[in-house]
């Protein structure tokens, strides 16, 4: 009979969440949102093509009517609901205002209106179920179930839920922790980069600690359960998320924050050029007319147009460059940051373990080799990331492997394997050194203790009980990252802070060597948020770039969170307002950059737009502004600021923007 102990991992795999799909992500057309403005997109589409294929009016007419239909019901809605409340917003204006442009022969305007109103409103709407559905997510990395150990040594399955503070549970290897909570006996190498983003496997041992959702290795635990299944650390971070998602300030593009006054102001303005005239006894067909021209030139529909094109370069610019902002709000939200926060695991560096250093101790007859050589071929059969990284360098210089054979693990401790008739061990220095008292012992702790002050991590490698050499290993430092931390500080006149969960010495290591002066190391995703928001409360306005579930909390809670895309776990990339597709540091100062510069064009257009709309309301209240003409200015300071806005399009911008 197969003992629970020795049962193979595959075989008792947790059942998935729900009984089917461990996450399910809201479709794209379950959003109504999404299906009126798809609708209103086809029927503009349709409409605009007829008409210039020379089809009658009532052919195109009707497709025009239902753009107008589909894409401002929910806005005019939306605004109908806000006049209710006793406020007016931007939405019913529009709506207004493209009525208002039909009602003058403009149909196609108005309906262009329509369709970039309705559009805008279904990439909010995807954008937050897509957030939701990654804190929905993130509870699976949490097993299920687990087993629990009762007083008489018996093991039961139970629901994770179940689990009370006192129980103790059995994690095999392989398995995921099924609770936070304390180790009673065992030892094991347990993968935690989702709670502290450390990119190394953390030896477990009586009385360490443990967290819900980290993957052991390749040891048996045995965990006294310290918190119930709603307070740990993984429950913790989803409803920090959706915390800091609630609480963010709404974001608002420029224009909109003024939406108020401008909407009244114009509403009050048109009444009073109806009614003024008509009470000096004006004609009522000149006092309407003068009312619609003035209502026409004076439409907010130039300034959203001139504040949009700007942004929308600047985001399609940045995505041709490898930088997905998720709306023209975030990038006009990027160029307002005045401090930065890094995460350094999978950020800063690469997230990824590789050997930096191979020393042969002085007369064990090796070269750097032949040392790795050995090295990676008692290594080949571990699955222990360490292992893995010893193997790669190996493959990475072509060497052969011979075979090993008599392959023994212990977890916390190392690999033993006999290479060509030789005893090899490949493991932790303090382990194999605690005892020794040889020369070559000596020197390989010397050896040793030099490549940790460095802040590696060190391998010692022995041959039938000698100590040979000495392997350093480190996560890589991104080939980008000191330049992009130079131009991150000089563009927000203050050098970045370093946010990580990695130990204080390896992460003062890094930020010495890029240039990184205040390092907050050892933080769990709480402290993380705290960080932010201590600063944000101090003034700044935060950007904060990460990789990990560890990082989304902050993400969520900073003025901007940008996340790796390669790496990145779904919470983060959903949580994030823009993502680094091809993990490129670099271009993080340059989208802020970028950013700055539309924001420069949004206020050049919006002057001149502003310009615009005022001549020719002066005109139309002094003198006779003919309604043709007053639609042709209208038009061309739209044009104008279009055209003014698409600069942002050209590869020579984003070049500016790096530089």
């Amino acid at each position: 009979m197969t003992s629970t102990l020795t049962q193979p991992y595959a075989d008792r795999a947790a059942p998935p969440r729900d009984g089917g799909s461990l996450r399910r992500r809201t479709g794209v057309l379950a959003l109504p949102e999404v299906r009126w403005a798809i609708a209103a997109t086809v029927f503009f589409l349709l409409a605009l093509l007829s008409r210039l294929a020379g089809a009658p009016v009532w052919a195109w007419g009707p497709l025009y009517a239902l753009s107008y239909a589909t894409g401002g019901w929910d806005p005019g809605r939306q605004g109908l609901k806000a006049l209710r409340e006793k406020t007016l917003d931007v939405d019913l204006l529009m709506v207004v205002a493209a009525l208002g442009a039909a009602a003058i022969g403009q149909v196609m305007d108005g309906a262009l209106l329509i369709v970039i109103f309705a559009t805008s409103g279904a990439l909010e709407a995807l954008a937050t179920a897509r957030t939701a559905d990654s804190v929905r997510g993130l509870l699976d990395l949490a097993p299920a179930t687990a087993t629990r150990v009762d007083a008489d040594g018996g093991e039961e399955t139970v629901a994770v839920e179940a689990l009370g503070v006192g129980d103790i549970v059995l994690v095999r290897p392989g398995e995921r922790v099924g609770a936070d909570g304390r180790v009673l006996d065992g030892a094991s190498d347990v993968d935690q980069a989702t709670i502290t983003g450390e990119p190394l496997p953390v030896v477990k041992e009586r009385d360490d600690e443990v967290f819900a959702g980290t993957l052991n290795g390749t040891g048996a635990l045995r965990v006294r359960v310290e918190r119930d299944a709603s307070d740990t650390v993984i429950a913790r971070i989803v409803r920090m998320v959706e915390e800091a998602s609630e609480t963010k300030a709404p974001t608002q593009l420029l224009i909109e924050k003024v939406e108020q006054r401008y909407s009244l102001g114009m509403v009050a303005a048109t009444l009073a050029v109806f009614l003024a005239p008509l009470a000096f006894g004006a004609n009522l067909t000149d006092s309407l007319l003068r009312a619609m021209t003035f209502m026409i030139v004076a439409s907010p529909c130039a300034v959203v147009l001139a504040t949009m094109p700007p942004l929308l370069s600047a985001v399609a610019n940045a995505g041709r460059h490898g930088v997905l902002v998720k709306s023209a709000v975030v990038m006009e939200r990027i160029g307002q940051v005045d401090a930065v926060a890094l995460d350094k695991t999978g950020t800063l560096t690469e997230g990824t373990p590789r050997v930096t250093d191979i020393r042969p101790l002085t007369g064990s007859g090796l070269d750097e080799g032949e040392l790795l050589v050995l090295a990676a071929a008692a290594e080949h059969l571990s699955e222990h990331p360490l292992a893995r990284a010893v193997v790669d360098a190996a493959r990475e210089r072509g060497l052969a492997l011979p075979v090993a054979e008599d392959f023994a693990s212990t977890p916390g401790v190392g690999v033993t394997a006999t290479v060509d008739g030789r005893v090899v061990t490949v493991g932790a220095p303090a382990r194999f050194l605690v005892e020794a008292t040889d020369p070559g012992s000596a020197r390989a702790a010397v050896l040793t203790a030099g490549l940790e002050v460095g802040g590696r991590t060190t391998v010692l490698v022995g041959v039938d009980g000698t100590p040979v050499g000495v392997l350093g290993i480190a996560d890589r430092l991104r080939p980008d990252a000191t330049a992009a931390v130079a131009s991150l500080t000089s563009l927000t006149r203050a050098a970045p802070v370093l946010l990580t969960g990695d130990n204080q010495r390896a992460a003062a290591r890094l930020a010495a060597e890029v240039g990184i002066e205040d390092v907050r190391a050892g933080l769990l995703p709480e402290h993380k948020v705290a960080a932010v928001r201590e600063l944000e409360e101090a003034g700044r306005k935060m950007l904060v770039v990460g990789d990990g579930v560890n990082d989304a909390p902050a993400l969520a809670a900073a003025h901007t969170g940008v996340a790796m895309g390669r790496a990145g776990s779904d919470l983060a990339l959903e949580t994030a307002d823009a993502v680094i597709v091809r993990d490129e540091l670099r271009t993080v100062p340059s989208v802020i950059a970028l950013s700055r510069r539309a924001r420069t064009l949004v206020v050049q257009n919006l002057v001149i737009a502003g310009l615009f709309i005022a001549g020719l309301v002066v005109w139309d209240l002094i003198g006779t502004l003919p309604l043709p003409l007053g639609v042709a200015g209208h038009e061309g300071s739209t044009v104008i600021v279009g055209l003014n806005g698409l600069r942002l399009l050209r590869e020579a911008a984003w070049r500016q923007a790096a530089e």
